[in-house]
């Protein structure tokens, strides 16, 4: 599994990590087995929420005796995202989580509290050394800009937001600004929200055709075009040890730049949007 910086983080992270979106829908023992195959195949980068319901608790028991291997990522919401709020919710999490501590905490998107506010909670857990690391989701430009005035200079890990082949908005602005300033984007949703384009439709057509030339999948051609450019990672979720091994099948995979450009043809980067996208 290829691995990169994260951001300011003085560690190397996996490329290809573990969304756990939903993850406490399925079947309990089946989706702890799907995170502990992934981490046998090097998706030790693990995320997770307050909001993603019973999806810690499932994250604590697919850990437990593994957490040094772990990249552990979770996010308080908004709405408890006051200075001591924050501090607060990253407790409940720690303890949902069967750990003492994370490697980044993000503020999962911009909210009614002060970003300093937030910031200074989470500098208190980073001086408790129960955060490693901190960042945001789901900010668009003019939000990293007042985060990076709130926050101060090198202090933004990463920016995680909304990136599959069919929402691409992101390089329009939001990625190039995260280049520029050393902030590493995390992509969630990496398939779509159960609209991955199949292989009767175009751009699908075009992934199956890449894919079968180098003997991997659709998945994997679509999970690696997503982390092409160095500051990119993305987080796909897996149900079961099956899935899990598929999408760590595009940690290694390397795409021509002919093919590269064969899938942003196919999948067009379209209009800047009004508002960044978000799920």
């Amino acid at each position: 599994m290829e691995q990169r910086p994260f951001g300011p983080v003085s560690r190397e992270v996996a490329v290809i990590g573990q969304g756990t979106w939903y993850i406490d829908d399925a079947h309990r023992p089946t989706a702890v087995a799907a995170l502990r195959r992934g981490l046998d195949l090097g998706m030790t980068h693990l995320d997770t929420a307050e909001m993603y319901g019973d999806a810690e608790t499932v994250v604590g028991e697919a850990i437990t005796g593994r957490r040094d291997e772990v990249f552990l990522v979770s996010k308080v919401l908004p709405s408890n995202a006051s200075r001591t709020g924050t501090v607060a919710a990253c407790e409940r999490s720690l303890a949902r989580l069967r750990t003492d501590r994370l490697d980044c905490y993000l503020l999962h998107w911009p909210g009614p509290h002060p970003l300093e506010d937030t910031f200074a909670g989470f500098e208190r857990l980073r001086e408790q050394g129960k955060i490693l690391s901190w960042g945001v989701s789901n900010f668009d430009v003019p939000d990293l800009e007042a985060a990076w005035k709130a926050g101060g200079e090198g202090r933004i890990a990463c920016n995680q937001v909304l990136y599959h082949l069919q929402e691409r908005a992101i390089e329009h602005a939001v990625q190039p600004w995260c280049e520029e300033h050393g902030v590493v984007v995390v992509a969630y949703s990496p398939f779509g929200h159960g609209s991955f384009p199949g292989p009767r439709t175009p751009g699908g057509r075009v992934l199956e055709d890449i894919a079968e030339s180098h003997g991997v999948t659709a998945r994997q051609v679509a999970l690696r075009f997503l982390v092409r450019r160095p500051s990119s990672f993305t987080i796909p979720k897996a149900s079961t040890p099956e899935h899990a091994a598929d999408n760590a099948g595009a940690g290694a995979l390397m795409l021509t730049e002919a093919e590269l450009a064969r899938i942003h043809m196919a999948f067009p980067l379209g209009n800047r949007p009004g508002r960044l996208p978000m799920l």
